[in-house]
């Protein structure tokens, strides 16, 4: 299962944020997918950090946030033909706004 904490870097590090708008009846089988994508292929890829899926309260939205050592690692997995089916039943159900990121600050307790 999941770890049930991730720590976000501010570092050299490159986080992938992937908003999905979704129907709200679609919202849980889009996680499921995204989760099982997780589990078997993204997390086991060279340079994977960490990823976290964010539910919202109202349904609508999903947000896939990964950390990675670099932008390469990023680019080798999205063309992992692997990770293609997964990549394809999320854009079945839901929209995909992917990014990338730099982390320029973390503020905790």
């Amino acid at each position: 299962m999941a770890k049930k904490q991730a720590v976000i870097q501010a570092d050299e590090t490159v986080t992938f944020i992937n908003v999905f708008d979704v129907d709200p009846d679609k919202q849980q089988e889009l996680i499921k997918v995204l989760n099982e994508g997780a589990a078997k292929v993204i997390s086991k890829r060279p340079g994977f950090i960490s990823a976290s899926i964010l539910a919202s309260k109202d349904g609508t939205r999903v947000v896939n946030y990964a950390q990675w050592r670099s932008l390469d690692d990023i680019k080798a997995t999205r063309e992992d033909p692997n990770a293609a089916p997964f990549a394809k039943k999320s854009a079945e159900l839901a929209k995909a706004t992917p990014h990338v990121y730099t982390v320029s600050s973390v503020h905790s307790v």
